[in-house]
C-alpha cells in the first residue's frame, strides 16, 4: 500500500482516505531522500560500477531476456 503526502505548516498531511484502522502507525519515506550509504557501502557500490563499465566495455554482456529467463526459473 502506497499514501500520498505533503508537508503542509510542518506537518505531514495524508491527500487520500486509506482503509487503515484508526491508530495505525505509520512510516513515512521522502521519494528523493538521496540515499543512506556509509562511506565503506558507497566505495563499494562505485567499484561494482566501475566493473560494470570494464564488463560493458570488454563485451561481457548477457541478454537481458536471458536474465530474466534465468530468474523466472529459479
Amino acid at each position: 500500500m502506497m499514501l500520498k503526502a505533503r508537508v503542509k505548516a510542518g506537518r505531514l498531511v495524508v491527500d487520500e482516505p486509506t482503509d487503515l484502522p484508526e491508530g495505525t502507525e505509520v512510516e513515512l519515506l521522502p521519494l528523493d531522500p538521496g540515499d543512506w550509504l556509509d562511506d565503506q557501502a558507497r566505495a563499494a557500490l562505485h567499484r561494482a560500477l566501475a566493473d560494470s563499465d570494464a564488463d560493458v566495455e570488454a563485451g561481457r554482456l548477457i541478454d537481458a531476456d536471458v536474465v530474466r529467463r534465468q530468474l523466472r526459473s529459479r
